[in-house]
């Protein structure tokens, strides 16, 4: 089976934030994302994945106003302070959290700015944050997220897209975030994908679609897609970021095969 991870955003949301490290552990994780941890203290954070020997496998650089709706400010140009600064707080997060990946959300075009401008602002963006994160010996990934369903307007929604802006970046710590959910909606091919994009593919993320929920609640044939990965020898996380259509534990069945 592949190494799997819970995302604490999404999973065991049933308890506080900081107890869902324990809940977790005991539910057989090894790995935990989250999307921020800027809101706790870098220290809390680190006991806490000592104290259930847990592994800090990703999370996201700052996005901009997160409950205002904006979902990342790479691709913005009047922003472009706001978000080395976020790259600065990302690295000090990474150091003290022992994490070797963060994502960088692209972000949603307002229709004020061209597509051209973004992509533009969004290529220098990742470039810097890329010789940022090299120096520390972190991966930057690059998530496309579907914009039929959950973020209509975001720059990087096909893994097309994702690919060619690793090719203009041209950095060797850069890869893209696959996540089976968005690309279920966007491109469908699960397996056939990811067997061309394995390359490329830096961390991978999941939920069944439709509903976002646990694997057998959708569409997707979980079975083939966790034995795929399996073959083609993918060695790193595959997360799971789904929310629970009831109780966390309850939704778990997956988890043990």
């Amino acid at each position: 089976m592949p190494r799997f991870a819970a995302n604490l955003s999404m999973l065991f949301t049933e308890f506080e934030f900081t107890e869902r490290f324990a809940h977790a552990r005991n539910a057989g994780f090894e790995g935990v994302e989250y999307l921020f941890p800027y809101p706790y203290q870098k220290e809390q954070l680190a006991s806490l994945l000592k104290d259930h020997g847990l592994t800090q496998v990703l999370f996201n650089l700052p996005p901009g106003d997160w409950d205002a709706g904006e979902r990342g400010i790479a691709c913005l140009p009047d922003r472009v302070a706001e978000f080395r600064e976020g790259v600065d707080q990302a690295i000090e997060y990474a150091r003290a959290l022992d994490c070797r990946q963060v994502n960088c959300l692209a972000g949603l075009r307002p229709p004020s700015l061209s597509e051209e401008d973004a992509w533009q602002t969004l290529q220098a963006n990742v470039s810097y944050a890329a010789e940022k994160l090299s120096a520390e010996g972190i991966t930057l990934c690059l998530e496309a997220i579907n914009s039929r369903v959950d973020m209509p307007g975001f720059v990087l929604d096909t893994s097309g897209k994702v690919l060619a802006l690793m090719e203009a970046v041209d950095a060797d710590n850069v890869r893209l975030q696959y996540d089976l959910y968005h690309m279920q909606i966007m491109e469908g091919d699960l397996i056939r994908s990811m067997e061309c994009l394995l390359p490329w593919i830096g961390h991978i993320q999941f939920a069944d679609n439709p509903g976002r929920h646990q694997p057998g609640t959708g569409e997707i044939n979980f079975s083939n897609v966790f034995a795929a990965i399996d073959r083609l020898d993918y060695d790193g996380w595959v997360s799971a970021e789904y929310r629970p259509s009831g109780d966390t534990g309850a939704s778990l069945g997956w988890l043990e095969g």
